[in-house]
């Protein structure tokens, strides 16, 4: 554990690039192979199950430092962090442990599996026995709350370095549905293993958000789709056995059978890479989003809603055919095969081709992308004909140029305060709107302001403050913030029967008057037109 924190501190104490690859590559090729397989777990999301409840550790902290739990709930928001205000709290140890890593995180991963007293008991163990760096992590783990401020990116950059296996090789490997306990690390990095390799994905390649278009050059370097509105996934036939995996990294077939059938018409060794759309077979058209989030989450799917909300694979890339990587192919020769092989495919067939866009200007790809919400989707791609498919997010020859959010003038009405570098600030808000004469909640918001207006609104704030609800305040409505926003769906959950899409803070109206916000009905307009 210790050689974890020491890397953990090396890491927070610098922004520099090289400085953190140097530090975990140094890591990677000293540490033992169990330790240097759960880093790269945690590094990668693969945290343990959270197994203790923040409030119990809130009271046995308070319990051991014997000290109010009140005290405790004060400290707490003047700290940030729930884990190193009980570091700071606590008494100093008492014992002292030499215990890996790996010890710290299998007596994690078992506290879910114990009875009360003896989850109490190990918890305080190791807290009378870590120093307060190590103390920290520990609760970080037992929380699931361990940001190191590395992307996998550059963990597998040092991989590769400690290793000198090569980064994309990595990248390849560290995919799909492993954890600490169904492999080790010989087997993870160091092996090849093809039947291991049968249900991996391909690293995803993701684009960044068009900032200047005439940088972009010609037009006839470049191919345009739209942007759909669903979920980025890779269906995978090898073996005679279908695989879809999100891009987050999970393995999601059981909960789309529609592809269970793809091996049936669908030779082995083929990967696409495509949108999962609720498709209107009717119409020959995709649903909205709100029609496939009634499908996310769900282990298994009734009848009706697979009636109701039929899912294909909106196809825009062809990564492996006859078990040939096609990635470092344009393209423009990758989207050939795929073009040719969806076209043999049976009609009934849960996959269709995202046609690409004629445009001779970009006049004429700005009239098309202002059509966007037309036809369900959030804006276009852009790629390059020549661009091969690369991994992670790269500048260059995938850009995604979304359409402008929709927006809504609302009403602060209730304040928290944030955490880590945000703590001591109020930065997540309630907004309302006009319901009649009443002002009705409906959404939340904790981005989109600079650190100087959160300054300002938290010093407001405390001066107007009109009831306390544990942490929340609710505040005299006199702010109005305008609300930006991706979509809107109806929801019979909220109070206002609607449901926002990725809602931010755009801008504070100091412009305008709360009673010139916007109202219900204008949000039930947007409903119907947008929902």
């Amino acid at each position: 554990m210790k050689r974890f924190a020491d890397l953990f501190t090396a890491l927070d104490q610098t922004t520099k690039t090289n400085a953190k690859v140097a530090a975990l590559a140094a890591y990677f090729r000293d540490a033992p192979d169990s330790d240097r397989l759960w880093t790269i777990a945690l590094l990668s999301g693969r945290r343990p199950k959270r197994g203790v409840t923040t409030t119990l550790l809130r009271e046995w902290a308070a319990e051991v430092a014997d000290i109010p739990l009140w005290l405790f709930e004060e400290c707490y928001p003047i700290v940030g962090d729930l884990s190193e205000t009980i570091a700071l709290v606590l008494p100093p140890a008492t014992g002292s442990s030499d215990r890996t890593l790996t010890d710290w995180l299998e007596t994690v991963r078992d506290l879910g599996t114990l009875d009360m007293d003896t989850k109490k008991q190990t918890v305080l163990d190791a807290w009378a026995t870590l120093p307060p760096i190590e103390r920290f992590l520990f609760n970080k783990l037992i929380t699931g709350g361990l940001r190191i401020g590395v992307s996998q990116k550059l963990m597998t950059r040092a991989l590769a370095q400690a290793t000198e296996i090569e980064e994309a090789t990595l990248a390849h490997r560290l995919m799909g549905d492993w954890t600490p306990a169904t492999t080790t690390f010989h087997d993870l990095i160091e092996a090849h293993d093809p039947e291991a390799d049968a249900s991996k994905p391909y690293p995803f390649y993701l684009a960044y958000q068009l900032e200047d278009l005439d940088a972009l050059g010609p037009p006839a370097d470049w191919r345009a789709e739209r942007k759909w509105d669903g979920i980025r996934g890779q269906l995978i036939i090898r073996q005679r056995q279908p695989y879809l995996w999100s891009r987050g990294e999970e393995l999601i077939t059981d909960r789309f059978p529609e592809f269970a059938i793809a091996p049936d018409f669908i030779a082995d060794g083929t990967v696409f890479d495509g949108e999962l759309l609720a498709w209107d077979h009717a119409a020959d058209a995709p649903q909205n989003f709100n029609a496939l989030q009634k499908r996310i989450g769900r282990k298994t799917v009734p009848k009706k809603l697979l009636k109701d909300a039929p899912v294909i694979l909106y196809a825009y890339d062809l990564l492996e055919y006859g078990g040939e990587d096609l990635r470092t192919l344009p393209l423009d020769q990758r989207r050939a095969r795929l073009s040719t092989l969806i076209d043999a495919l049976p009609p009934d067939a849960p996959l269709r081709l995202s046609a690409q866009l004629p445009f001779q200007t970009w006049d004429d790809l700005a009239k098309i992308r202002a059509t966007s919400r037309d036809h369900a989707a959030e804006g276009l791609m852009l790629k390059r004909g020549d661009s091969p498919y690369l991994a992670g997010r790269k500048k260059g020859d995938w850009w995604k140029w979304k359409v402008d959010p929709l927006t809504i003038d609302a009403v602060m009405i209730y304040a928290q305060a944030g955490s880590g570098r945000r703590a001591g600030l109020y930065t997540d808000f309630t907004f309302a709107v006009w319901n009649g004469n009443e002002l009705t909640p409906f959404t939340k918001a904790y981005s989109g302001l600079t650190d100087a207006e959160f300054r300002k609104i938290t010093a407001w704030v405390k001066k107007n403050t009109l009831q306390r609800f544990g942490p929340v305040r609710q505040v005299t409505p006199e702010h109005v913030f305008e609300i930006a926003f991706e979509g809107i769906q109806a929801s019979p959950r909220h109070k206002s029967g609607v449901a926002l899409r990725f809602p931010r803070m755009l801008r504070w109206r100091h412009d305008k008057p709360v009673q010139e916000a916007n109202t219900l009905e204008d949000l039930k307009a947007m409903l119907e037109t947008y929902g």
